[in-house]
């Protein structure tokens, strides 16, 4: 493993803190109707990417192992999407928000990498 890679058991730990850091946001949204409605959408993908990822982790196989990370990976997509639009449209634009929009780019590249490690055969456990 090279210097600064994080273990395994890391990704579990990460994505709980980002989780945490998406319903913090999530709370400082305004109370606008566009704020609300953009705030419980990356609330709900935000907060699931963790949650999928635990899952995948206690799958029976590589196959249910990969599709639960696929989720996750998706559901980092989409909250990517959902914090671009409360950056891009000026209801949350500040320093945190973009730290969790790279963040959650990280954490889809991350969870795509663990896939295909895991489709190549060098088993879950790599992941």
């Amino acid at each position: 493993m090279r210097t600064g890679a994080r273990v395994p058991e890391d990704l579990a730990k990460r994505t709980k803190r980002f989780a945490l850091a998406i319903i913090k946001l999530v709370s400082r949204i305004p109370g606008s109707d566009t704020g609300s409605v953009l705030g419980r959408q990356v609330l709900r993908s935000g907060t699931s990417i963790g949650a999928n990822y635990r899952e995948g982790k206690r799958g029976r196989s590589t196959d249910e192992f990969t599709a639960k990370l696929g989720i996750a990976q998706f559901e980092a997509e989409e909250t990517c999407y959902w914090l671009e639009l409360l950056i891009e449209s000026g209801i949350s634009d500040d320093d945190r928000t973009r730290e969790l929009l790279k963040e959650a780019n990280e954490l889809q590249a991350i969870l795509g990498a663990c896939i295909r490690t895991a489709r190549n055969g060098r088993g879950r456990r790599a992941a």
